[in-house]
């Protein structure tokens, strides 16, 4: 059985509701190697592993490769960096993150706007 992007995403995702972020970024990193590569799905559960384990600098991360890979957040990826920076005392990122989002025609809803104001 050769992994593919569900199988992993699957792990990635299992992880996250385990609360084993370095297990999930350990995962992202090896799909490279196995010639698989993540997709928006991965890095939002890899981001939200992140997240719920307070590592906020690894969502920012995570942010910064999907973009390098021409991979386009989704708004689940979007709420959970706000909600990283927000929850990591970050505040000034959120914002910037939360005003980037309009800009390339990403639409706030109610929970990017909770994340953003808590």
């Amino acid at each position: 059985l050769c992994p593919d992007v569900i199988i992993y995403s699957a792990a990635v995702s299992a992880c996250e509701k385990g609360g084993q972020w370095q297990r999930a970024l350990i995962l992202v990193a090896d799909m490279p190697r196995q010639e698989v590569r993540p997709n928006v799905i991965t890095y939002s559960a890899a981001a939200s592993a992140c997240e719920k384990g307070g590592q906020w600098q690894e969502v920012v991360n995570l942010f910064a490769e999907m973009s390098s890979r021409k991979i386009d957040p989704n708004i689940i990826t979007w709420n959970v960096a706000v909600s990283a920076c927000e929850k990591g005392g970050q505040w000034q990122r959120a914002l910037s993150l939360l005003a980037e989002m309009p800009l390339i025609e990403v639409i706030p809803n109610a929970i990017t706007w909770s994340a953003a104001v808590s």
